[in-house]
């Protein structure tokens, strides 16, 4: 059954903030674990894997400077993570000065430093690298898939590049776009609509980045897929599609549902990756919740901050 913003009570302000508010809290408390071990340095794959969550946790940062809704203690606390991030994971951006150099046709260092760039970080040694990649024929026609191929062209477009091919074209291609039939709309068709809506509105900034039609689209079976993935108790999915529901022109910010997420962060913040939170190695226990909590903290800046604003 679909429901709609006029049948739905809204959340309150404070709950979403609240999610988001302990979800930083664990991430900080746990900010070792975002670190590249001896072993990750081994392989540039494991390099990659790892790089990801310091992306993603950047990318956190700078939505939750954006929407303006953190507290004094919750600002400070971002922004020293963030500096923690770029200074210490990131040896001033020399990680990824390293895997461009080694692998020069890699978009993992440009994706990764677009948002530290946007946010005041700079390393001229890797942005002559990503550029002398970027002006050869090899590096359009790098092989992705459609919605990476949007944050490709959104990275390069944040830190100054000619874009390596058409945005609308790639928008086009992505499942999204082909507005599929909601019964289709498996795991993996649903994080693809879900990163292809962060892409089209650059992470929540410009909700009007959604075409009217596609929004419509949402609009109309967004509730179905929220409530579908909330019974299935899946956290990490649940979250990124409330992400959706906050970048939409009217979004429903449903009391229920959230009071049924909040209900599934653990006390320590950490948001379960799906039903419970797992048990075991510290280390495996992060690596098995830090996206999700990441998420949770993305989707209560979002929505806060949708919530505090005028209709």
């Amino acid at each position: 059954m679909t429901t709609t913003a006029s049948t739905v009570a809204a959340a309150p302000p404070a709950l979403l903030h609240s999610v988001g508010d302990r979800a930083l809290t664990w991430l900080d408390d746990h900010r070792e674990h975002f670190r590249l071990t001896p072993g990750d340095r081994a392989t540039g794959r494991g390099v990659v894997e790892r790089l990801k969550p310091i992306g993603e946790l950047a990318l956190n940062m700078r939505v939750l400077f954006r929407e303006g809704v953190a507290g004094s203690r919750q600002h400070a606390r971002a922004g020293q993570l963030l500096d923690f991030a770029w200074r210490e994971l990131l040896d001033g951006g020399n990680v990824l000065a390293a895997l461009q150099y080694d692998e020069p046709f890699s978009p993992v260092p440009l994706e990764i430093y677009a948002t530290f760039h946007e946010l005041g970080f700079r390393h001229p040694g890797l942005e002559t690298a990503v550029d002398v990649s970027h002006r050869t024929r090899t590096w359009p026609a790098l092989d992705m898939v459609p919605v990476r191929r949007l944050s490709v062209l959104g990275a390069e477009r944040k830190i100054g590049l000619t874009p390596s091919g058409d945005f609308d074209e790639a928008v086009n291609l992505t499942w999204l776009s082909r507005h599929p039939e909601p019964w289709t709309v498996q795991r993996h068709i649903a994080y693809d609509i879900t990163h292809t809506v962060f892409h089209l509105t650059n992470w929540g900034e410009d909700p009007g980045g959604i075409p009217a039609q596609t929004a419509d689209y949402l609009a109309l079976y967004l509730p179905a897929w929220i409530d579908d993935w909330a019974d299935l108790e899946h956290w990490d999915l649940l979250g990124e599609l409330l992400v959706v529901d906050a970048c939409l022109p009217r979004p429903t910010l449903d009391a229920q549902v959230w009071e049924r997420y909040a209900a599934a962060q653990s006390e320590s913040g950490a948001m379960p990756l799906q039903h419970g939170m797992p048990e075991g190695d510290a280390a495996e226990v992060f690596d098995i919740v830090h996206h999700p909590t990441l998420v949770a903290a993305f989707a209560s800046a979002m929505a806060t901050s949708r919530a505090m604003s005028p209709t």
